[in-house]
C-alpha cells in the first residue's frame, strides 16, 4: 500500500510538472509572437521615415534651382536628415534612451523640415514649382503614416508590454528574458496648443 501511495504522488508530481511545463511553453510562444509583431510595427515605423529621409534629395534639386533661396535653411534640413538616418536602433533590444535619441534625430529632421516649408512661403515660383508640389503631397502623406504607423507600434508595445508584466506570466518573462519596449512619447511642448491667430 505504502509503494502504492508513492507511485500515485510521483505521477501526480510529474502532472503537474507536465501541465507547469506545457504552461510556460505556451506562455513563452506567446511572448515570442508579440514581441515579433513589436519588432514588424517597429519595421513599418522605420520605413516610412526612410521614406521621408529619401525625399529630401529630390527636395533639395528643386530648391538649389532657385538662386536666391536661403541656403542655410536647406543646409540645416540636409545636416538634420544625415543625423536622423544615422540613429539606428536595434528593435530585439531597443531601450528608452535609444528610442529618446532616435525621436530626437526624426524630431530635429521635422523641426528643419517645417522651417523650410515657412521660408518657401516667401517664394511663389518655388511655391508653384511642379517638383515642388508633388514633394509637398507625398511628404504630407508621409507625415501621416509616420503617425499612424507610430501609433500601431506603441498600440503593438502595449500588448506586448501587458502581457510580460502580468502575473503569473512576468515569471516567465523574467526567466526567458522579456523585456520591456519602449513607446513613442509625444514632443517636448506638445502639450501647448500653437497659436494659429495671433
Amino acid at each position: 500500500m505504502k509503494g502504492k501511495g508513492c507511485l500515485v504522488l510521483v505521477i501526480a508530481l510529474v502532472v503537474i510538472a507536465g501541465i507547469a511545463l506545457m504552461w510556460g511553453i505556451g506562455v513563452r510562444n506567446n511572448f515570442v509572437t508579440q514581441k515579433n509583431g513589436v519588432e514588424s510595427k517597429w519595421s513599418n515605423v522605420e520605413t516610412v521615415y526612410q521614406k521621408r529621409a529619401n525625399l529630401i534629395p529630390n527636395l533639395e534639386r528643386t530648391v538649389k534651382s532657385y538662386a536666391k533661396f536661403e541656403q542655410e535653411t536647406l543646409t540645416q534640413v540636409v545636416e538634420a536628415r544625415a543625423k536622423a538616418t544615422s540613429v539606428n536602433i536595434d528593435p530585439t533590444n531597443m531601450t528608452e534612451a535609444d528610442m529618446a535619441k532616435f525621436q530626437a534625430a526624426q524630431g530635429q529632421l521635422s523641426s528643419a523640415l517645417g522651417r523650410l516649408m515657412m521660408v518657401v512661403e516667401k517664394y511663389p515660383d518655388l511655391k508653384a514649382d511642379q517638383q515642388y508640389t508633388n514633394f509637398q503631397r507625398e511628404y504630407v502623406a508621409i507625415e501621416n503614416s509616420i503617425r499612424t504607423e507610430t501609433v500601431y507600434y506603441n498600440d503593438a508595445a502595449k500588448d506586448y508590454n501587458i502581457a510580460i508584466q502580468k502575473f503569473p506570466n512576468n515569471i516567465v518573462a523574467n526567466f526567458t528574458n522579456f523585456k520591456e519596449k519602449p513607446y513613442f512619447k509625444a514632443d517636448t511642448g506638445a502639450e501647448k496648443a500653437p497659436e494659429v491667430f495671433k
